[in-house]
């Protein structure tokens, strides 16, 4: 430790003493050490209303802390909820610097937390922690033409219209195509953006995820892995009114710890602007094909098609709405919120008022419909009633910082 002849006088008459000296200096070596970490996150309530009597435990999806349709068995309707605190720590690498270095840490607590399922490989499997590495990872640049920025470790999938984040998706409750996709994967993706128009990313993981650290089980090796690839595409600021437009599209291949075990996932999205700059369209189609190793031993498919719409109406004020189709052929096995041979059609409306500074608020109504042949849930369809239809009147309140 070195001290400036004033603190080593002022130790000598015992007015300051040297461990407090030590402490400060740390705190000081300490602070230098993060002054460019970004600390940021959320606090997501939630207040769900199921309309209709004695269906407390509706397995309606996307009401499962909001996160994962898969994971939903009725705990948030009828009342109040914490859905999730995230907490983020996040420093960008250096964009003047071809070989800059970063990092993200996003920590997720709570019972949403539980919805992603990224439990170690050596955790226990009732999922029941309330707690989850969400995001842990470095982030690495190579100075290979425009540049390569790598992501090592734990990170959010690369495909999908809608994110685990709530906050950030137009909608408060998730889509049957969210059900359907990965959230997370253990390994490694490289982004090389070739101009203002055109990115590609690539990447390979352990297995489909959630598992951190997981791995590939019989009948396959330990080696096999997830392959995934994506591209976004995004309109020339000269395109008039369509500047700024989007479409993407990927595809991921591997193991997945489910019933089955070989899985593959086709995905394409657009966002689109309008001649009303005011009003912004969108759509999506999900396409999971399953390979051979169900119980059945036959090639199984799910698909969902999502439409989306916002109108950015006042500073304050936006409106947003949803609506999917979704069809299912595989039997005797669950894959996001679909059961035996499924048909099902849903639609969401939200409107988003932000009268509180930091502060996301938005009421939401979602109507899920049966159109399939008894069972998209099972014998019970939407309730033991027996219903076709289900019907839920959301509040949501997210203070982000």
């Amino acid at each position: 430790m070195k001290c400036n002849q004033w603190t080593l006088g002022l130790a000598a008459v015992g007015l300051v003493s040297m461990a407090s000296v030590a402490r400060a200096d740390s705190t000081n070596m300490v602070m230098t050490a993060v002054s460019s970490t970004v600390l940021s996150g959320y606090v997501d309530t939630s207040a769900v209303w199921n309309l209709g009597k004695g269906n407390g435990n509706d397995p309606v999806p996307g009401f499962a802390g909001g996160a994962n349709s898969n994971a939903d068995n009725g705990g948030n309707h009828d009342g109040f909820n914490l859905d999730v605190v995230d907490l983020n720590l996040e420093r960008d690498a250096d964009a003047t610097d071809g070989w800059g270095s970063g990092y993200r840490v996003e920590l997720w607590a709570g019972p949403q937390a539980n919805s992603i399922n990224t439990l170690s490989s050596s955790s226990a499997s009732d999922g029941s922690a309330d707690f989850a590495v969400k995001n842990a990872y470095v982030e690495l640049k190579t100075p290979i033409g425009n540049g390569i920025d790598w992501h090592i470790g734990v990170w959010d999938t690369i495909i999908g219209y809608e994110v685990a984040d709530g906050p950030n998706n137009p909608n408060f409750s998730r889509s049957y195509g969210f059900g359907v996709e990965p959230t997370t994967h253990t390994g490694i993706n490289g982004t090389y953006t070739v101009n203002d128009e055109i990115s590609v990313t690539a990447g390979i993981a352990n297995t489909f995820g959630p598992t951190i650290n997981g791995r590939a089980n019989p009948p396959e090796a330990e080696s096999y892995k997830a392959y995934m690839a994506a591209v976004s595409l995004t309109a020339p600021k000269d395109w008039g009114w369509v500047a700024g437009s989007t479409a993407y599209a990927a595809v991921i291949n591997g193991f997945n710890a489910g019933p089955f075990a070989n899985q593959t996932s086709f995905y394409t999205g657009v966002t689109m602007n309008t001649p009303l700059k005011e009003l912004k369209v969108g759509a999506s189609y999900d396409y999971v094909a399953i390979g051979k190793d169900l119980p059945q031993n036959t090639a199984e498919y799910v698909y969902v098609i999502g439409t989306y719409a916002t109108y950015q109406a006042t500073e304050k004020m936006s409106f947003n709405a949803r609506g999917e189709y979704g069809s299912s052929t595989v039997s005797g096995v669950t894959v996001g919120g679909f059961l035996p041979s499924t048909k099902v059609i849903e639609g969401t409306l939200d409107v988003q008022y932000d009268l509180w500074k930091n502060v996301l608020t938005r009421v939401e109504i979602r109507w899920d419909h049966d159109s399939g042949a008894h069972g998209v849930f099972g014998d019970g369809r939407f309730s033991s009633n027996s219903r076709d239809n289900a019907y839920a009147i959301v509040g949501n309140f997210v203070y982000k910082f």
